[in-house]
């Protein structure tokens, strides 16, 4: 009755309404949501070691924008980083009824592992496929190749033309996306790509990376990188080797976070607008409960923030 229903008389409400005032009466939630079959949680799962959650600001930066947008919602939002032991741990959690949906968020697809959790548990994820994947999933996330071209253009705006990369795990579909994003810039230009080495999202990787490059012995006047974090151990390799940024060496990348802040000279970036993607991606698994038409794939733009790296 108190939830409305159009088969009470206006009499009965009026005299259960009266009784609510005066009882102070105040409904109990969780007996409401247990006849409905609702927890009012969602989960943030993330299939990534811990190691490598804890050190990526990526990670903060959705999780931050997703809490904020949570807590404007009926939902809670609860944590879940996947077990390196025992991956289906985490599957048992989410199909034993203890959440209504789930948002899967990580640098690698991790979509096989559950995909196949939908229709009966709603699942939105933060990363295109790398396949094709039936049912077709829900997904949200950056542009990718868009971020890879404007970084690179920007490279290429101040006249730079010989315009190496230092790419993301080419397992991923940010890594793969951001390659591709480098080529389609400079093969609008009519530039050569120059060379490029393979980096793990980490400062010591984009140095290892950038000594690489290096190594090949090929002429360089500029570096884009495929994450800030790569891009300041790069920096940090070529002033060991006494060469100037941006006067020999340009460097743009992608990510706006203190990686881009703090290194000297500032970085150049794409600001993939982080934060925002964590409230898109809970805003959409909201609709889904809500059993609202939603688009399968919700793509977000990128600005280009200019430092003095290029």
């Amino acid at each position: 009755m108190l939830n409305g229903s159009p088969q009470v008389t206006p009499e009965a409400v009026e005299q259960v309404t009266a009784a609510v005032k005066q009882l102070n009466y105040v409904p109990n939630r969780a007996a409401r949501n247990l006849v409905r079959r609702r927890t009012q949680m969602i989960a943030m799962v993330i299939p990534e070691r811990t190691s490598e959650f804890f050190a990526d600001p990526y990670f903060a930066e959705v999780i931050q924008g997703a809490a904020m947008y949570a807590s404007s919602t009926d939902y809670t939002l609860t944590l879940l980083i996947e077990s390196d032991t025992d991956p289906e741990k985490t599957r048992r959690f989410l199909t034993g009824g203890n959440v209504d949906g789930a948002l899967v968020l990580s640098h690698h697809s991790s979509m096989q592992s559950y995909a196949d959790l939908s229709p009966s548990l709603p699942v939105v994820f933060g990363v295109r496929p790398l396949e094709r994947i039936m049912p077709e999933p829900y997904v949200v996330d950056a542009d990718n190749v868009e971020a890879g071209v404007l970084a690179t253009q920007r490279l290429i705006d101040a006249g730079r033309a010989r315009i190496a990369t230092i790419t993301g795990p080419l397992d991923t579909a940010a890594g793969l996306d951001r390659l591709e994003g480098w080529r389609r810039a400079l093969e609008r230009a009519g530039l050569a790509e120059g060379p490029q080495a393979e980096g793990t999202f980490t400062p010591a990787s984009g140095a290892a990376a950038m000594q690489r490059i290096l190594d090949t012995g090929q002429p360089v006047d500029a570096v884009f990188a495929a994450s800030a974090q790569m891009a300041s151990g790069a920096m940090g390799r070529l002033r060991e080797h006494g060469l100037s940024v941006p006067g020999e060496i340009a460097v743009t990348a992608v990510d706006n976070n203190f990686f881009a802040a703090d290194t000297t000279p500032g970085l150049t970036t794409v600001d993939l607008h982080t934060a925002d993607k964590g409230a898109l991606l809970v805003q959409t698994l909201h609709r889904l409960l809500a059993r609202e038409t939603v688009e399968h794939t919700i793509a977000i733009g990128s600005t280009l923030v200019e430092r003095e790296s290029a």
